[in-house]
């Protein structure tokens, strides 16, 4: 296998060009995200069996033959574990077209949701790979021979094991099915749906409903929040910090609900870190008297917790055992068919807490590869 690092723009163009004839690529991000909010991409890895290159974004400026590649709907992608890759890759504006997520693939072969890249391949190769550069700094030049070689890996061997994660799926039939199941065409579809969610932009209006305390809340306090995390949305990204850094969630907590009238005030409150008070605590008063001018019709409506809907513990606990007992028959894990927050998500469109039914298409139950498998069965849960 000829192998390559490139770090230069002209090297690029000539080795995409001599990867956009391929029917098949692996891939695999580097990247260091310790103090920041975006990803900082640090090396861009690509193999398709025949040629390996490592792509260096420190040292090139223009990476667009690659986004290009990964564009390229005529061609295969396979990534391991790529829900952060996808974060690097909407930091470049570059949705991929034809992806699939090996780890999602192992999942239908009964390996969960969390397999990690090495246990899969000492699981097709029982080869041991190190993953002692896993935290390294990617940002560092140059890197050393044990990076490179680290990187090399994580390319190298996905794009030998996938034509035996295929061949399994193919061969896979679940045992509670009359007809053949396509089992690859749902890792796909699995795979498609994390990359439309990634791609999906956030609606800051809506972040407030995320905050895990915010159901104590009267709607003028929900009112309060809803403006301080959209404020520490959009500051975290102007400034490139995690959330936190910015503002801990607690924080934002503490002060809708105490409502302080000036900062010695806030910084006597509980559950308020000091240094938040030190470093944001003018701009949060700011936000919260701009809130205050909100006319009480826009206020965000009480938040209704779920586990506290009547019926809801017994309902939960019956699908819960559906879902178990279908796994059982399917020979499928429990983990790839239905999450606890999938199981609430379909409750609460059923119930149609907090206007859940105008949020249909967010209902992994209602659509796809699980509707056409056991979503139209849990009418049966609800006739008990």
């Amino acid at each position: 296998m000829q192998k390559y690092y490139v770090q230069d723009e002209q090297q690029l163009i000539e080795i995409c060009q001599q990867l956009e004839k391929s029917s098949l690529l692996a891939i695999d991000t580097e990247f260091v995200r310790t103090r920041t909010y975006y990803p900082k991409l640090g090396l861009l890895q690509v193999c398709n069996g025949e040629l390996l290159a490592l792509i260096d974004p420190v040292t090139i400026n223009d990476l667009s033959p690659f986004w290009q590649l990964l564009s390229n709907v005529n061609i295969r992608k396979v990534l391991h574990a790529c829900s952060e890759d996808l974060e690097v890759f909407l930091r470049a504006n570059c949705k991929p077209q034809n992806m699939v997520d090996s780890q999602i693939m192992m999942a239908f072969l009964g390996h969960g949701l969390s397999l990690g890249y090495a246990a899969m391949v000492q699981h097709f190769t029982e080869v041991e790979l190190d993953k002692s550069e896993s935290r390294t700094d990617w940002l560092k030049r140059p890197l050393t021979a044990r990076q490179i070689e680290y990187a090399q890996a994580d390319v190298e061997f996905l794009i030998k094991v996938y034509p035996k994660i295929v061949e399994q799926l193919e061969q896979k039939q679940l045992a509670n099915q009359s007809q053949p199941i396509d089992l690859m065409a749902y890792a796909l579809e699995e795979s498609q749906k994390l990359i439309n969610k990634k791609f999906t932009p956030i609606n800051s209006d809506q972040l407030y409903l995320d905050v895990k305390q915010s159901w104590r809340l009267n709607r003028q306090q929900l009112n309060g929040l809803k403006h301080l995390v959209k404020w520490r949305f959009e500051r975290a990204q102007q400034r490139d910090l995690p959330l936190n850094f910015v503002v801990k969630e607690a924080t934002l907590i503490s002060v809708v609900q105490h409502q302080p009238s000036n900062v010695g005030a806030m910084a006597n409150i509980n559950g308020i870190d000091i240094l938040d008070v030190r470093h944001q605590g003018k701009a949060m008063l700011a936000i919260l008297r701009q809130a205050s001018n909100d006319d009480e019709s826009l206020f965000p409506e009480v938040i209704t917790r779920l586990d506290q809907y009547p019926g809801y513990k017994g309902l939960y606990k019956n699908i819960k055992n559906f879902i178990n007992d279908f796994a059982e028959k399917s020979e499928l894990s429990v983990e790839v068919l239905a999450s606890k927050k999938q199981i609430n998500k379909y409750l609460s469109w059923h119930f149609n807490i907090n206007n859940a039914r105008n949020s249909q298409q967010t209902v992994d139950f209602l659509q796809g590869w699980r509707l056409e498998l056991f979503g139209q069965k849990l009418d049966e849960v609800f006739a008990k």
